[in-house]
């Protein structure tokens, strides 16, 4: 992507979040457990669930759109599969096997 599209998309992000401007302190704190609290059931996942899609994590930002996810053959599908679950391996050495079927 060309710097400028970069930092035209950086700039658009940002408004993204202009609202918050606006919001008072009982309500950014609110929000903030309410963000926490998705982030830690999505980072306590364990087995299958670390593959599933989450359009529930991301229905907890105020912008709504279309999902649109571009989904590789299966081949390639599958070799990103094994490509995380080794990184898990490398970043994961002692993490615990769980042996069930999805």
């Amino acid at each position: 992507m060309p710097e400028d599209a970069d930092q035209q998309k950086q700039i658009d992000m940002q408004q993204l979040d202009d609202d918050l401007k606006e919001k008072s302190a009982e309500w950014l704190a609110a929000e903030v457990q309410k963000l926490r609290g998705a982030i830690r059931e999505h980072r306590d996942a364990s087995g299958h669930d670390l593959c599933w899609h989450h359009p529930k994590l991301w229905e907890l930002l105020p912008e709504q759109v279309p999902i649109d996810v571009a989904v590789p053959p299966w081949p390639q599908f599958m070799r990103g599969c094994v490509k995380y679950r080794q990184s898990l391996d490398e970043q994961l050495p002692g993490a615990k096997i769980e042996n069930k079927e999805a």
